[in-house]
Parts: structure tokens; sequence; C-alpha cells
């Protein structure tokens, strides 16, 4: 039965995809010798262990909207899920390379794009956690199918310069955020009582005066 090992490599933006998206380069070693694997049907779990790294003053006041005021992050700091992802692996012996694709979101309603946006440099530390099903070649020839435990695991450090990058040549100069119909419908309406060319004219009004909101 195949017994892999996952190890990480080098981490790079997908140029001209639908989705902003990352490749995640992936070694994967069978540590059985002489064993030919027909395909791998591999899932992936993708986690942002958040207490694996020091954040400084600033990124702590921008991240407070998930973990609270810092003098509570002993009890409020956590791993957080990230997404999962799924890839199929073509045959191979002993050992293949791949990428990983994992498409990033930068809606603000999603707790990991809050996470990533709140950093200002340094990585991220990501644990990949593997499970699916291995296809290979059996001692007489015949297919057989081995399950790939949650146990295999995989760490990358995603540089933060690489996320904000990706999310400026996507999405240059701009964000996203999901508003409930009946909200949208209230700023929609306030946009055009008061003339304004832009949303962004009209927000700005709003952070300017916020009592005109309030009437």
């Amino acid at each position: 039965m195949p017994d892999f090992t996952f190890e990480p490599g080098k981490i790079e933006v997908v140029p001209f995809t639908a989705l902003p998206t990352l490749a995640f380069e992936l070694r994967i070693k069978n540590q059985v010798p002489n064993e030919r694997i027909h395909s791998i049907s591999l899932r992936c779990q993708i986690q942002i262990e958040a207490t694996r790294r020091r954040y400084s003053p600033d990124e702590q006041k921008r991240l407070q909207d998930l973990f609270g005021e810092p003098e509570r992050w002993s009890q409020t700091l956590r791993t957080l899920l990230w997404t999962h992802t799924h890839c199929v692996i073509p045959a191979f012996e002993a050992e293949t390379n791949l990428d990983v694709h994992v498409p990033c979101s930068f809606d603000f309603n999603v707790a990991a794009t809050k996470y990533f946006y709140g950093l200002e440099r340094g990585e991220i530390p990501l644990c990949f956690q593997f499970s699916g099903s291995a296809f290979h070649e059996g001692a007489d020839g015949g297919l057989l199918v081995a399950p790939i435990s949650w146990d295999k695991e995989a760490r990358f450090r995603l540089p933060v310069e690489i996320w904000r990058k990706m999310m400026d040549v996507y999405y240059p100069n701009g964000a996203w955020l999901r508003l409930r119909r009946d909200t949208f419908d209230r700023l929609y309406q306030y946009k055009v009582q008061h003339g304004f060319l832009s949303w962004e004219d009209a927000f700005e009004r709003m952070l300017e005066a916020p009592e005109v909101v309030r009437r």
C-alpha cells in the first residue's frame, strides 16, 4: 500500500484566471519502492495557523474584528479554516510534482480575507491537511485503491506581500463588500437623492458627516 509524504515548494500567483488564484507547488513521494501509482484523487483542507506568528501593534488593531482586544488573544487567537480544494494527480512512480491551485476570495465577510488584509508584512503560516484515494498497481498487476489519511500534512509560509500583490493585480485600488438587499436599497436611495456620481462619493459623505445617515 502506498505511503506518501508531501513536501512544500514555491508559491506563485496564477495569472489570467476568473478569480485570484495562488499555486502551491507540492512534491509527493511514495516511500514504497517500485510501486506504480495510476492516479490520486487528492482532497486538501487548508488552515491558517494564526498562533504561529507574531503581530505588530498596527496588525493587532486591524485584526480586532476577528480576535477582539489584544488582551484577550490568549483565549481568542485560534487556527482558522481557510478553504478546501481538490485535484487529480496523474500516473507516476516514486515521486511527482504538481501545483495545487487555491482560489482566493476578496469578500470581507470571509474570515480568511479579514485576516490576510489585516497583516502588513511577514509570512502567513498555513497547514495543508490531505485525504483522498490513491489508485495503484498491486503485486499481481491488478488495480487497487488505498485511502490517504488526514494525518498527512504539509506546511507552507505564504508571504503577505504575494497575497497583496495578487489582489492589487485583480482588484487595483479596490475591495468588495456584500450587503443585504434592503441595506443596499437604502444606500442606493441615499446616493440617488443626493446626486452622487459614484459610490465613493456617497460613502465619503457619510463618513465625513455620520449625522446625515442617522436622519
